[in-house]
């Protein structure tokens, strides 16, 4: 079953522009240290990390098999599709099917392009409908498009995410809750976008990297989080954070280290 808690938005903004200028960058040998240490993007951590973000956007740890997965979920952001939730309706998927389209020209879902550029900022299905589902599930089976997938999650969530946690000197985990809040909210410049997110944290502690107590930190963030979610109603349920990322924060395990057990939604999962 697919939870609504998917609202990827285009990023509008590079996140190392604007939120960087809230944080000075690395000058501490402890937070450079951080830095040097294996981050969110070693690729066994890479793994762990779509493996919770599937648990939470589609109730399985198998986030591979997300990619031909498209529904309107009633939102109001149109169709959510792929291993990131692309949506119709904030401008991601446009972005993902142009990137599709440059590098296979002729690609089954090229036809849509005119479709979704009028249908961005809309939850409408307008020249997607009857049969744009049926494509995007076809266009999953070709590997260049599930490679577009790949990059375009690393480009406008993974990446950024990533950046930023290592900037504020943050271990795998909060690099981790950086990138869940990413997805979920994008880095628009609305008030429960992740750069105001964090801003909101960074008004009540500091990060490593501005000499603050990582938990002390983390805590606050997650406390921004979940304020965020709970501003809109697909969101109210914070299981994600409430019965993951706490539990992990709470037995220290700063680096997500397996064994992993959590829930989300109520449902049980572990990493071993």
């Amino acid at each position: 079953m697919k939870h609504p808690a998917r609202t990827s938005r285009r990023t509008l903004l590079t996140l190392i522009g604007a939120s960087l200028a809230s944080a000075p960058l690395l000058n501490s040998p402890s937070a450079a240290a951080l830095c040097a240490a294996v981050g969110l993007d070693d690729p066994a951590k890479k793994e762990i990390a779509m493996q919770l973000v599937s648990s939470a956007e589609n109730s399985s740890l198998d986030w591979k098999a997300q990619y031909k997965y498209i529904e309107d979920i009633g939102d109001g952001r149109g169709y959510t599709a792929g291993i990131i939730g692309f949506c119709s309706g904030t401008g991601d998927m446009l972005d993902l099917v142009e990137l599709y389209t440059d590098r296979k020209p002729g690609n089954v879902l090229a036809r849509y392009l005119p479709a979704l550029r009028q249908v961005d900022g809309s939850d409408s299905h307008a020249g997607l409908d009857p049969n744009f589902p049926g494509d995007w599930r076809r266009a999953a089976q070709d590997a260049e498009f599930r490679r577009a997938q790949d990059d375009e999650r690393d480009r406008v969530y993974f990446n950024p995410a990533v950046r930023q946690g290592k900037t504020d000197g943050l271990r795998v985990l909060g690099q981790f809750a950086y990138y869940d809040a990413i997805v979920m909210h994008g880095d628009g410049g609305d008030p429960t976008s992740f750069r105001n997110i964090r801003k909101r944290a960074l008004n009540r502690a500091r990060p490593p990297a501005q000499g603050g107590d990582e938990v002390t930190y983390l805590n606050a963030f997650l406390d921004a989080r979940v304020w965020a979610m709970k501003q809109e109603e697909a969101h109210s349920d914070t299981s994600r954070v409430d019965t993951a990322q706490r539990v992990f924060l709470r037995k220290g395990n700063l680096n997500l280290d397996p064994p992993l057990d959590w829930q989300v939604y109520g449902d049980s999962y572990h990493i071993g």
